[in-house]
């Protein structure tokens, strides 16, 4: 199956580049992210995974979109702000697969412990039926610590937020 798997960052690719394509899958990855802030983070993730295309020979497609005003926007005006996230980049994500005839779409916030699984998966599937092309999902997060073994092993840079504004001020500010 030919699949197009949205990327959050190089570690989180490690782990569903390799297991995909144990199974016979043809995988190209997605980076697009108008979420990550600032834009120096932005960069260093889009760096780390150009890094990680060119040791692994991964065929990456990059959204040069940054379209932070229009994320925030929505993101604060949205009733919950992981949910238009998810949305967001899913949904270019499935309509940039449909485009270009990939069979399926899949993302890599899969893998992460910290991201709401459930809420994701239901997003993909409802993105899904609204673009005609199927949703690919697999329970990644048992690879996790795969993912960030492999990641250390390559010097990827490993980021210690999931790269929103809203998480980083969660990361510092306790009150």
């Amino acid at each position: 199956m030919r699949i197009l798997a949205h990327i959050c960052c190089a570690p989180c690719f490690t782990y569903p580049h390799k297991r995909l394509k144990e199974k016979g899958h043809d995988v190209t990855g997605f980076f697009y992210n108008p979420n990550i802030h600032p834009y120096t983070e932005y960069k260093l993730r889009m760096d780390s995974l150009e890094k990680f295309g060119e040791i692994k020979g991964a065929r990456i497609i990059y959204k040069p979109d940054y379209d932070l005003e229009t994320y925030l926007r929505g993101a604060l005006d949205a009733r919950d702000r992981c949910q238009f996230c998810y949305f967001t980049r899913l949904d270019e994500t499935a309509r940039t697969a449909a485009r270009l005839g990939f069979e399926a779409f899949t993302t890599t916030l899969l893998i992460s412990p910290y991201q709401k699984h459930e809420m994701l998966a239901h997003t993909g599937e409802k993105i899904a039926d609204e673009n005609s092309i199927e949703f690919y999902y697999e329970d990644f997060r048992e690879g996790y610590k795969e993912s960030r073994e492999i990641a250390r092993s390559l010097d990827l840079y490993m980021q210690k937020y999931c790269g929103c504004i809203f998480s980083e001020k969660e990361r510092y500010f306790r009150k």
